[in-house]
């Protein structure tokens, strides 16, 4: 297996680009895979939800800055957990501004974290375990899809089942 088939995929969406580059750079040096894009809007356009057009995207992670024009990082949020594609994924929401009202929204609303800007190298640290945990859910979901449709189950029920 290739390295790069191992990196988790990470979106990171924040309209400032100096912001923008800082998150980069954290997830890459800690060998994640890293799309940036600038707006709430482009970040569902990236993950086909724009027009319910699915796209086939791998996104492991998403971290948002909360204030950006158009739409916030709390929208984007909402819209992500709405969506019967995206919603295990996990959220992870940026500001520089510490208002616990706006913190607990976004807790509340779905977010795994909130970082407070700038964000560090040891708030990057703490989104492996989220990205571990989903991929253990992931695995067990299979494990659980397998067993019930696996032909020996199926032969079983069968088997039990009375002709009259």
């Amino acid at each position: 297996m290739a390295a790069s088939e191992t990196k988790f995929h990470v979106l990171a969406v924040d309209d400032t680009l100096i912001d923008r580059k800082l998150i980069e750079k954290l997830l890459k040096t800690s060998s994640y895979q890293v799309t940036a894009v600038d707006s709430g809007t482009k970040a569902l356009e990236f993950l086909g939800l724009d027009n319910n057009d699915h796209q086939d995207v791998e996104v492991n992670l998403i971290i948002t800055d909360y204030c950006m024009p158009g739409m916030t990082g709390y929208d984007l949020l909402r819209k992500i957990k709405e969506s019967s594609s995206f919603k295990d994924i996990p959220v992870v929401i940026m500001s520089s501004d510490n208002i616990p009202s706006r913190i607990n929204r976004c807790l509340e609303g779905g977010a795994e974290e909130f970082f407070l800007k700038p964000v560090q190298l040891s708030d990057v640290n703490k989104l492996r375990p989220h990205l571990m945990k989903r991929t253990q859910t992931n695995v067990n979901k299979r494990k659980a899809m397998d067993e019930i449709v696996s032909p020996d189950r199926t032969r079983a029920r069968y088997n039990e089942l009375e002709v009259n």
